[in-house]
């Protein structure tokens, strides 16, 4: 398909399909839509349309060792 050709029916539903199966696989909507060589908003909007359940923004969020959780015990620090 020519970059910025309308894509309805059929192949938007095939592409739909496809972008959700390689979202759920692991790809950011970033990574799809440079694949497909259209905008963020258009394969998030196909993403919602087929039914994805959308990750956070910003990936993983993890805990580091030196971040400690206080206790009741310790003083806030103010």
């Amino acid at each position: 398909m020519k970059k910025g050709q309308r894509i309805v029916g059929d192949d938007r539903n095939a592409m739909a399909a496809q972008l959700k199966l390689k979202y759920e696989n692991g790809a950011s909507i970033r990574a799809l839509a440079e694949s497909i060589q259209r905008s963020y908003g258009f394969v998030q909007r196909l993403l919602v349309e087929s039914g994805a359940r959308l990750r956070p923004r910003g990936g993983g969020h993890r805990r580091t060792l030196s971040r400690r959780v206080r206790t009741d015990a310790e003083p806030a620090a103010d």
